[in-house]
């Protein structure tokens, strides 16, 4: 029998932020963009007492709990606690998946032979709260999604466990919003059908989910079952992520070099966003025609942002290439990557900046990473993995529209 247990961090940064300040406990705190532009990143049970909830406009979360403490928030903290409780789990397990910076899956079958699943998973949380000092809770179940959900409903700070054959009943009273793979958009359509919990999609022929919501509702009508045979994916974790170019004929010309370096930081921070990471440090290499290689780098506030990240990008470039001698090569490289369940960086932007991203990184997603590129990066060719579909013509980002 599969056993898979799931973690999840309390309310991970609010927790975090109250161990570094106790005069947070049992206030309601907001984490996020702290301008009435920002967005929540993370919100205290206290808060969410209110309404609030996370990726919400800030000034929306201010007005509906007026009395929260907020904070900016600082990634590059949460990573170093996120690493704890890694290195507690690693050193533990047999096999797990870091799925975000706050979230764990473990396989744990064949264990029972040895030990029982259920008390080494309790004995495994008294450990990471005591080394760590954070609440976390768990679920235990056959399957990714059946303990997912258990986890969600023993929080906060507790665990659950669904044995064989109780998935189904567990999973049938609960709002089909509830289950992993229903999104917004997905929970608004079956509510229109008038399916408002699991029992209803595991009452539905399985034909009738996979014509309205195609291969995601034959998926969704399995897990509604308690069938779920995701795999466990081994956790290792990347340490960077470069693109480096050697030129056919070395070059002297800076808007060139501009052009192809703004494409690497571009294509680069898209596959930061959709690894779900954020990078602290950029590195800028140039190998002249004397085959002298040079390089420069900087730390950073941790992001994935294409806007900070090619200003970084360009401006070590401006400081590095001083010799005005022919280059063969450049490169650009993104290290001290920590890992995250937003996109993007929930701590700094607005919600419109953070709409734009979804939206463009929607477009690269659907028709190739060439498909939607700045007006500065027309230049470079081949820089992304997947071709452009739209026959050499780019969507262009207006002046205007840019972020």
């Amino acid at each position: 029998m599969k056993s898979i247990l799931h973690l999840d961090l309390d309310s991970f940064f609010v927790s975090c932020e109250r161990l570094l300040d106790s005069k947070l406990n049992n206030r309601p705190v907001l984490i996020g963009g702290t301008s009435d532009r920002g967005v929540v990143a993370s919100c205290s049970y206290e808060a969410r007492a209110f309404g609030v909830h996370s990726a919400m406009p800030m000034k929306m979360a201010r007005q509906l709990c007026p009395h929260a403490v907020v904070i900016r928030g600082n990634s590059g903290t949460y990573s170093k606690f996120s690493d704890i409780v890694t290195d507690v789990i690693r050193y533990n397990s047999p096999r797990f998946e870091k799925s975000s910076i706050d979230e764990f899956y473990i396989d744990t079958t064949g264990m029972d032979r040895f030990y029982g699943t259920y008390k080494w998973s309790q004995e495994l949380r008294t450990q990471i709260m005591k080394e760590s000092g954070l609440p976390i809770s768990f679920g235990l179940s056959t399957g990714k999604t059946t303990a997912k959900i258990g986890t969600g409903e023993a929080k906060p700070n507790n665990f659950m466990k669904i044995d064989e054959g109780e998935e189904k009943p567990f999973l049938a009273p609960l709002p089909v919003r509830k289950m992993p793979m229903i999104g917004s958009k997905t929970n608004q359509k079956l509510h229109l059908m008038g399916i408002q919990k699991i029992q209803t999609i595991q009452e539905m022929p399985v034909e009738l989910m996979t014509r309205v919501l195609g291969k995601n509702g034959h998926s969704i009508w399995k897990k509604a079952q308690g069938i779920d045979n995701d795999p466990i994916t081994t956790y290792r974790e990347r340490k960077s992520i470069s693109i480096e170019r050697t030129f056919e004929k070395d070059t002297t010309d800076i808007a060139k070099l501009k052009s192809i370096l703004t494409a690497m930081a571009e294509n680069l921070s898209y596959q930061l966003r959709n690894g779900n990471k954020l990078s602290g440090c950029v590195t800028v290499r140039v190998r002249y025609s004397d085959f002298i290689t040079e390089s420069k780098q900087q730390h950073i506030p941790y992001t994935s942002l294409d806007n900070k990240l090619i200003e970084t990008v360009l401006s070590l470039f401006q400081a590095l290439y001083n010799r005005r001698v022919l280059v063969r090569l450049i490169g650009v490289r993104f290290s001290k990557l920590v890992g995250g369940n937003h996109q993007i960086n929930l701590f700094d932007d607005s919600e419109e900046l953070i709409n734009l991203y979804q939206a463009l990184d929607s477009i690269r997603n659907r028709y190739g990473q060439d498909a939607v590129k700045r007006v500065v990066a027309m230049g470079s060719k081949g820089i992304g993995r997947s071709s452009n579909p739209f026959n050499g013509q780019p969507i262009v980002i207006p002046a205007h529209r840019r972020a």
